[in-house]
């Protein structure tokens, strides 16, 4: 089935002044909608979406890039990642914005935030290279958390954190490092991307075995980003031919290519307002702009 034409993006923000390699919506009850984003010149802009303008501009990781922001969900206390090996926790309550901890990187630790004491630090036993991608869940049965990370020689590995072991691994099947994934702990099932032509879907089965299965052929290689929308029916993808690419999440079929940016796509983030129809989908982009769209809010078919 062929792509829908593209939409325009609802509005666009400007400013960053930098290319822009991660977002983050917090959209909480009470408060101004907002946007986090993390620029190649160590910046994190907060963007206020009511507005449309960026209300804070943080400088924590001494110009470099920052790669990761996040946001606590119990506190709204903001995280960031730059390639300085730094995550740093800010306090940005009452108009204050001060790095009130940090953590050096370097390999993969878990930590415990409250009492900011490391838990452990997990390490493979083959040489697989740079971690590239994360994500940490906790499984409705068993003790502890779960995490997959994809790696540099293009393998997917996935951890008991508790055990600190590696429970399955799945070899890369193009050689290229594993840039970037995004896994759905209700269905089980997870997408990765790399700068090949292919989007690797997976499935863990009842045995916590990762299992390939068959690759969805892209139209251009290279992808940066993916994103599940948290209703779990659309994936959106931050793609290096400049375009966001939308697909129903059950079957992969294509539903969307986005076109605006002038430059590669290298974030891509749904919004968590609680009401559908204000859901929104960012872009951002290395043409240091930010595209917002509305699309696919009214519940259809997306497949």
């Amino acid at each position: 089935m062929m792509s829908r034409p593209s939409p325009a993006p609802v509005y666009t923000l400007r400013g960053a002044s930098a290319p822009l390699n991660t977002l983050h919506f917090s959209c909480r009850q009470g408060t101004p909608p907002l946007l986090f984003s993390g620029s190649a010149k160590g910046s994190v802009h907060v963007w206020n979406l009511d507005t449309r303008r960026a209300e804070r501009v943080l400088d924590g990781h001494a110009g470099n890039s920052v790669i990761w922001v996040n946001t606590l969900p119990s506190t709204g206390a903001l995280l960031s990642q730059g390639r300085d090996m730094r995550v740093c926790l800010w306090d940005l309550g009452e108009g204050r914005a001060e790095v009130t901890d940090s953590l050096w990187t370097g390999s993969i630790k878990i930590m415990d935030l409250p009492s900011r004491t490391l838990v452990c630090s997990l390490r493979p036993e083959a040489k697989l290279g740079m971690v590239m991608c994360l994500q940490l869940w906790q499984p409705d049965t068993g003790p502890g958390p779960l995490l997959l990370a994809g790696y540099e020689d293009g393998s997917l590995l996935l951890w008991d954190v508790s055990q600190r072991s590696a429970l399955s691994r799945a070899p890369g099947t193009s050689g290229e490092p594993l840039m970037c994934l995004a896994f759905d702990p209700h269905r089980l099932k997870g997408v990765s991307g790399s700068s090949d032509k292919n989007l690797q879907p997976w499935v863990l089965d009842e045995n916590k075995n990762l299992q390939l299965k068959d690759p969805v052929t892209l139209v251009n290689p290279g992808l940066a980003q993916l994103c599940i929308r948290g209703d779990g029916k659309l994936l959106a993808s931050a793609g290096w031919d400049h375009r966001v690419r939308v697909f129903g999440w059950k079957k992969l079929r294509p539903l969307a290519a986005l076109q605006h940016h002038t430059d590669m796509v290298l974030g891509v983030a749904f919004s968590d307002h609680r009401d559908p129809r204000q859901r929104l989908l960012a872009a951002g982009s290395k043409d240091k702009r930010i595209s917002l769209w509305s699309i696919y809010n009214e519940g259809p078919d997306t497949g």
